[in-house]
């Protein structure tokens, strides 16, 4: 199994900043890909950003240009900056650590943390 620790969620006001960090343990060499996805109240969980062992990202359009993805193989932790925050951008974060085995494929979350944003 694999188990999935998010922090540094919190308060920010419209600009502002915060990091997120997953840090994953368990059977972390069957996985392949980490990322982060989000769930405002009232609307599905959408992708936010999502990265590779390799460090090839994919990122939501949204969130182009504002958040970065990261990851630090040897720590099995995956980061999220995001700068510029907007009112919309609050949601509960999950971290998602995905792969694959010769019978199964993998799909692990976090408990989620909470982003506010507002003024």
């Amino acid at each position: 199994q694999v188990r999935l620790v998010e922090s540094g969620g919190g308060l920010a006001q419209p600009g502002g900043s915060l990091r997120l960090s997953c840090t994953a343990s368990g059977r972390t060499f069957e996985l392949t890909t980490m990322g982060w996805y989000r769930q405002a109240p009232g609307k599905q969980r959408e992708l936010v950003a999502t990265i590779t062992t390799g460090g090839k990202t994919n990122y939501a359009d949204s969130m182009k240009g504002r958040f970065t993805i990261s990851r630090d193989n040897a720590k099995n932790t995956v980061y999220l900056q995001m700068n510029n925050l907007k009112p919309e951008d609050t949601a509960v974060y999950y971290c998602n650590a995905r792969g694959a085995t010769m019978f199964y494929d993998i799909n692990n979350w976090g408990q989620g943390t909470q982003v506010t944003v507002s003024s």
